[in-house]
């Protein structure tokens, strides 16, 4: 069982990138990459993967509330096919449902009470999205 991943939610402007680890339990939300019709920088990628050392490579799968595929599901497993071919590493996916309403709930929690100063951007909650996957992957 792979120890380390980095961890993406995927989006087809923005993607948040998050580090897991299985044997500290922690995961530690890296930046959000600026992609195009999807597809992010493949250099910006490379130097992620080149500095984590991932074992596995775990992507949010975006699904309805009752499981079915949502309107980006196929989008999603687009980006793990490139993933996969560009990084030769094995891709997992997560179930992702709920995880941007509560990435947002926890932004503006800290914000309301003093924690984070600036406002809740699209980028945050993206960003955060992917950290609150990579904890939830660090403790399966």
């Amino acid at each position: 069982m792979a120890s380390r991943a980095l961890v993406f939610d995927f989006g087809t402007r923005k993607i948040g990138v998050a580090a897991a680890n299985r044997l500290t339990g922690t995961a530690t939300a890296l930046t959000t990459l600026a992609a195009r019709d999807g597809v992010p920088e493949w250099h910006d990628l490379a130097t992620l993967i080149h500095d984590w050392q991932p074992e596995v490579l775990v992507v949010g799968l975006p699904r309805n509330a009752d499981g079915s595929d949502s309107d980006m599901t196929g989008r999603t497993r687009g980006f793990q096919r490139w993933l996969g071919e560009h990084a030769g590493l094995p891709i997992e996916e997560i179930d992702e449902r709920y995880t941007s309403a509560e990435a947002e709930d926890v932004l503006r929690d800290q914000r309301r009470s003093g924690a984070r100063t600036r406002r809740v951007r699209p980028a945050d909650i993206d960003l955060m999205a992917a950290r609150l996957m990579a904890e939830t992957w660090a403790r399966s």
